[in-house]
């Protein structure tokens, strides 16, 4: 309601009262990411192991979307396109961002690679570009981009970042640079939950020498993986999924009485696997020793998030804030702690279980309350969304990708939120229009033709069958690529290797 109504309509109904029409409190937000979570991880989308009641409440009593999509199927691209509202692919951010690396250490990486990958399994799935030399490309989310932070803080909100970053480091790409009042992160793409020295009666930790991420995972944190609260390094001692939900409900108190925009940006169930003991007592011993310790970093992800909603409540905030939980791609199946079954494929690929990720929405005073979504949707949509329920209007110099899903959950709008949607990651691409999905991985020259609506679990590749259709797709897929995209701003940084259905296939990281 606009403000200069609200004498005029005390003066109607309440011409004796002495105070003011108290005037509705701006809507908060508070975007919740984590890190690798597959589409069934959670109970609320079928895990059978274990329960997930904090983060299942959000879409019971809110919105649980069941097709909903990252823009990629690797964490930095998929974040650059979450957190501007726009493909990433716009600005040439579709490959994974890297640093600046010590020409020493860069060289010791090298014959670690071709000397000694033979005793390391896990690095069989790499084949680095070693050309692609880190010192010679600014990589990052782009200066000229808006930050979802950029646009709230324009308005008024204090805005926050809690957690993992990979949108770039150093000048320039610090998050007080790029919208945020206050930040405690790191800037890479993984860092340890538990820094040396590890207290093994209190953690338990396990390696996973298949997993070409194991050895950086298991690095002291340092550079990237450091901790940082604004731009200070600091030693977090605790278990970190926890500290990030301390912080955040700090964040809460601190800021309860202004509008403010969250982004708690967790690393969990990412590698490296620790988990606190006590949450591993909590999955059954006879589990899958690698997926036990996976479900218990879920257990105590899904208590992390239990504590932030509680200081909500306690700060009276929990009817007066929006929402968004979801995942920044499919689960890692190269740890071995999930196999994403019966989805096809996992992290790295264009097939559904890359990109298909769990999605979680509670609008306050929303009718949309238990409901279940099953159009396609964007991680994109979460930032047209969040602009819209707070009553803002997107920035008009530049076209957005996402959608405002508001009159979709309420039924207003019966369409579908989006005809199309898009992928690219170098030489491997995809299109979805409708029930239809185009996969081409132009490296190996393969085509895959779904059916999604028949075929969820992309089985039976319908492309010889339908070569017409292929043709149509194929001709959207580039007049987008040629219209819309421009060409990546940095090199990537390595191929990774993996077997969909006995086929070692390359998937650009």
């Amino acid at each position: 309601m606009l403000p200069f109504l609200y004498p005029l309509l005390q003066a109607i109904f309440f011409p004796f009262a002495g105070e003011e029409i108290p005037q509705a409190k701006p809507l908060n937000v508070i975007w919740i990411i984590a890190d690798d979570l597959g589409y069934y991880d959670l109970s609320i989308y079928g895990n059978k192991e274990i329960q997930t009641p904090h983060i299942d409440a959000l879409g019971s009593s809110g919105v649980m979307f069941t097709k909903a999509y990252a823009t990629a199927p690797i964490c930095g691209p998929s974040r650059e396109g979450m957190i501007t509202g726009r493909y990433q692919q716009r600005f040439g951010g579709e490959y994974m961002p890297y640093e600046v690396i010590d020409p020493k250490y860069r060289r010791k990486l090298a014959k670690l690679y071709l000397l000694d990958k033979g005793k390391l399994p896990g690095l069989a799935m790499l084949r680095p570009h070693m050309k692609a030399n880190p010192n010679n490309y600014q990589t990052g989310l782009s200066e000229k981009e808006l930050t979802i932070g950029d646009v709230m803080k324009q308005h008024g909100y204090t805005t926050g970042l809690i957690g993992k970053w990979n949108e770039g480091a150093g000048d320039g790409y610090y998050p007080d640079q790029r919208g945020f009042d206050y930040n405690y992160s790191f800037s890479g793409a993984l860092t340890r939950y538990v820094n040396d020295p590890v207290d093994s009666r209190r953690y338990a930790s396990m390696r996973l020498p298949w997993s070409f991420s194991d050895i950086p995972a298991w690095a002291p944190r340092y550079g990237s993986s450091a901790i940082t609260a604004g731009r200070q390094v600091v030693a977090d001692t605790g278990y970190l999924t926890f500290s990030l939900a301390k912080k955040a409900t700090e964040f809460i108190a601190t800021n309860k009485e202004r509008p403010f925009f969250l982004m708690l940006s967790f690393n969990a169930p990412h590698d490296p696997f620790q988990a606190p003991r006590d949450y591993l007592d909590r999955v059954p011993p006879d589990a899958d020793s690698v997926r036990r310790i996976y479900n218990a970093m879920i257990l105590a992800l899904d208590d992390a998030v239990g504590n932030v909603m509680a200081q909500l409540k306690a700060a009276g905030l929990e009817n007066n804030t929006l929402i968004f939980l979801i995942s920044d791609n499919g689960a890692a199946t190269y740890t071995r702690a999930t196999d994403n079954a019966p989805l096809r494929g996992g992290k790295c690929t264009h097939f559904e279980g890359g990109l298909l990720v769990p999605f979680l929405m509670k609008m306050p005073g929303s009718g949309a309350r238990g409901t279940t979504f099953n159009k396609p949707v964007s991680s994109l949509d979460m930032f047209a969304t969040t602009v819209a329920a707070a009553g803002l209007s997107l920035p008009g110099d530049r076209p957005y990708d996402g959608v405002s899903l508001l009159p979709y959950v309420e039924q207003q709008n019966t369409a579908a939120p989006h005809p199309m949607l898009y992928w690219r990651n170098g030489y491997s691409k995809a299109i979805r229009q409708q029930n239809w999905k185009l996969y081409l991985n132009d490296y190996h020259k393969k085509v895959f033709l779904f059916d999604l609506d028949a075929d969820p679990y992309e089985q039976e590749n319908l492309a010889a069958k339908y070569p017409e259709k292929v043709a149509a797709l194929k001709s959207a897929l580039q007049h987008w690529e040629t219209h819309e995209t421009i060409a990546p701003k940095w090199p990537s940084a390595a191929d990774i290797k993996m077997k969909d259905k006995g086929e070692w296939l390359y998937f650009p990281s």
